[in-house]
């Protein structure tokens, strides 16, 4: 997909194909899917113990680890530079999908 064509998305159901194409890399989805599992055990300890101060750690968590997968073994920009809020809902959508067993993790 262009960058062109990948700028016109007009609902997340047009952007998750992209968004898988951009995640074909069996590593990169298994950080993606760490990442994402990381910021749920994260917002789970801070609602548990009602520590706010470590609230800053489940983006560090989500983001790094994804980025990470993109960066040095997707070789592409993470989607979440030009989508961000379409980016955000794929991460959750793929991690479901993964977990799950419709996406291979």
């Amino acid at each position: 997909m262009t960058a062109e064509t990948s700028n016109s998305f007009k609902s997340f159901a047009q952007f998750y194909p992209f968004y898988l194409a951009e995640h074909s890399n069996l590593i990169c989805r298994r950080l993606h899917f760490i990442g994402s599992c990381l910021v749920l055990f994260i917002l789970g300890y801070v609602v548990y113990s009602q520590n706010l101060a470590i609230l800053w750690l489940a983006p560090v968590a989500g983001y790094g680890f994804a980025w990470v997968g993109h960066f040095f073994f997707e070789h592409n920009k993470p989607a979440t530079f030009q989508h961000p809020l379409y980016s955000f809902i794929g991460d959750w959508v793929m991690f479901k999908d993964m977990l799950i067993g419709k996406i291979e993790r």
